[in-house]
């Protein structure tokens, strides 16, 4: 809990897309935390202007992807000098047509690479030369980290094990590229992989393609196995594995009936609920140890 020392109990918030920003900011204002978020207008929740106001200690701010300029000055007025990223912002939007401000597009000029750690790597220091350190995303939100094991009634067949450890020499061999964190993998044979759609798009894109086949004439087992793991050097202040009910229902479609994570360095939100929803539909989970 050492991120969370400071002299002020003012934390700033940069609101991405779905229920990850709202757990954050409960467990924040649990804390003792005066939240100032600083909400996405093409990501954020709209939900969020109804957590604001001063009794309940969070401020909400609306600006663009492409504002840094005016991040930066939303934190410092606020006096915020510690903030925490909470919430996907889909790797697309870099390429969207939002116009970004000057101090963004500078930044955007001098990487060499546009994947998700440079970017967001990039902006961390910019925050940090402005007197913001970006500190973890799980920092208030360790509980919700995945302990090592069987997480399911149903441990994965002998099939789904000879998947997962294919998946993970894919994803071993992906992680110097940044390109995403996801193997869709069916009889060791890898059937898709996360680019930039996120994923569950890259989950219903891998179930389509195996129900595209011929069931004659295909030698693949038609069962998918997902093996979704953080890079070896994950920076936790951004980007971090977060799986749900909807990455589980997205599966259930596909006809995926294994999910592989890593334990300590993936967030798992509404655990119960999920381990209720794996057993009705026979999906089993395991959440392999840390690897580095």
């Amino acid at each position: 809990m050492a991120a969370h020392s400071s002299g002020t109990n003012k934390l700033g918030l940069i609101a991405g897309n779905g229920r990850f920003p709202f757990l954050l900011l409960d467990a924040a204002r649990a804390e003792g935390c005066e939240v100032v978020v600083a909400a996405i207008q093409e990501e954020t929740d709209p939900e969020i202007d109804a957590r604001a106001g001063a009794d309940a200690g969070i401020t909400v701010h609306w600006l663009s992807l492409g504002e840094l300029s005016r991040l930066i000055a939303t934190f410092q007025k606020a006096g915020v000098t510690r903030a925490v990223m909470a919430g996907q912002v889909k790797h697309k939007q870099i390429f969207s047509s939002i116009r970004p401000d000057w101090r963004l597009a500078k930044l955007l000029l001098n990487l060499r690479t546009r994947n998700t750690d440079m970017l967001l790597g990039a902006v961390a220091k910019v925050l940090a030369d402005e007197g913001i350190e970006l500190i973890s995303s799980t920092a208030y939100l360790e509980p919700l980290l995945a302990k090592a094991g069987v997480l399911t009634r149903r441990e994965p067949d002998e099939e789904e094990r000879r998947n997962i450890d294919y998946g993970l020499s894919v994803a071993a061999g992906l992680a110097a590229f940044d390109i995403g964190q996801t193997v869709i993998v069916a009889a060791q044979a890898c059937v898709a992989v996360e680019a930039m759609e996120g994923t569950d798009a890259a989950i219903e894109r891998a179930g389509a393609l195996m129900q595209s086949l011929d069931a004659d004439a295909s030698t693949l087992e038609r069962k998918l196995t997902v093996v979704k793991l953080p890079k070896p050097k994950q920076d936790m202040r951004f980007d971090v594995p977060v799986i749900g009910l909807r990455t589980l229902e997205t599966m259930m479609r596909a006809g995926a009936s294994c999910l592989a994570i890593e334990a300590e360095r993936t967030l798992l939100f509404d655990l119960d609920a999920l381990i209720r929803r794996a057993a009705e539909t026979g999906i089993a989970i395991v959440a392999l140890p840390r690897r580095y």
